[in-house]
């Protein structure tokens, strides 16, 4: 078969609409040996401030000179319009850096001096405008920090063009998955090999994902969704290192397709019957999961995966309702 023609291998890809054409800056052109007066003046405001100019450099895109500063907390605001923080991935973010003893995320910030409009004096020393890192502030005050990294732009205006820099869209299921997947392996090629499954739940998230990130890349379109309630109720972290706890969360991945193999005949088998609901799957396999009848501890992941196998290979579409599907209710197959 002849080969299929195309760009070589490794050529980036054009975007339609960008319009963009880089600066020919190398990584020697990127220090900035003297300063314009006007960032002479920010660096100045900076250090009256309270803060610290660590660094000055032109980024490589646009050549556009920006300010790597050290800034009171106390001086940093997010900005009016950003979006309402959220306390679980506030929370997640002081449990890493409460582990890593590490703050390597700078902000971006913008200068803005302005008059409260209320007049209150705490909030009229906020000149520091974050359009993106607020998560990573309400960390750091929430951890006692005194100060921010931050890349200050000397441009105002950025504060506002950089809404489309900071699209801070929640991972869906599936990214989350194939990200932790990916993190997996990656860590099995470091001399992090040898740490244990279980001593790296903080990384991982939750047992289910490593299952069903290898389960992702077997069968990209698998609806993890539909199966996520179950593993995470069952599946659980594997008390050996890495490289050897790979070989069985593989495994578990392989019994989560076959199991979605059999749910997807029982599926194929209700269509033909004429069933045309979006929940034919979640109602498979809720009405094979034995967990809804089970109290107390779940049976190993495994032994789970193989029941909910076999009761699906078994069942009997003949006996289906129209009524029955109609209760299960529940996002649509695929929904995550």
């Amino acid at each position: 078969m002849p080969a299929k023609k195309g760009k070589p291998s490794g050529t980036p890809r054009k975007r339609r609409g960008v319009k963009l054409e880089p600066t020919d800056l190398g990584p020697k052109d990127l220090a900035v040996v003297v300063m314009p007066d006007e960032i002479h003046d920010l660096a100045a405001a900076v250090e009256r401030d309270g803060g610290a100019v660590l660094a000055t450099y032109r980024e490589p895109l646009g050549g556009h000179i920006v300010l790597l500063c050290a800034l009171p907390i106390d001086r940093v605001a997010p900005t009016p319009f950003q979006r309402d923080v959220s306390d679980a991935h506030v929370r997640r973010l002081t449990q890493a850096m409460d582990k890593t003893k590490r703050f390597l995320d700078p902000v971006i910030a913008v200068r803005e001096e302005r008059a409260s409009a209320d007049g209150d004096e705490a909030d009229a020393r906020k000149v520091y405008w974050i359009p993106n890192g607020y998560h990573r502030l309400t960390a750091l005050q929430e951890l006692g920090a005194k100060t921010l990294l931050a890349l200050l732009v000397p441009e105002t205006a950025v504060a506002y063009q950089i809404l489309a820099l900071n699209i801070e869209k929640a991972h869906n299921l599936r990214e989350r998955a194939l990200g932790v997947a990916r993190m997996y392996r990656d860590l099995i090629g470091t001399n992090r090999k040898t740490e244990r499954e279980d001593s790296l739940a903080l990384e991982f998230e939750e047992a289910a994902l490593p299952t069903l990130g290898f389960a992702y890349e077997k069968r990209p379109r698998l609806s993890g969704g539909a199966y996520h309630p179950v593993l995470r109720k069952a599946d659980t972290w594997i008390e050996k290192p890495l490289a050897t706890a790979l070989a069985e969360r593989e495994a578990r991945a392989a019994a989560l397709i076959e199991l979605d193999d059999a749910v997807g005949a029982v599926v194929d088998k209700l269509k033909k019957r004429g069933f045309q609901s979006p929940y034919l799957r979640p109602f498979v396999i809720a009405r094979v999961n034995p967990l809804r009848f089970m109290k107390g501890k779940p049976p190993a992941v495994e032994d789970l995966l193989a029941d909910m196998t076999k009761r699906a290979r078994g069942m009997n579409v003949d006996r289906i309702k129209a009524e029955d599907v109609a209760r299960t209710g529940g996002p649509p197959e695929g929904a995550e």
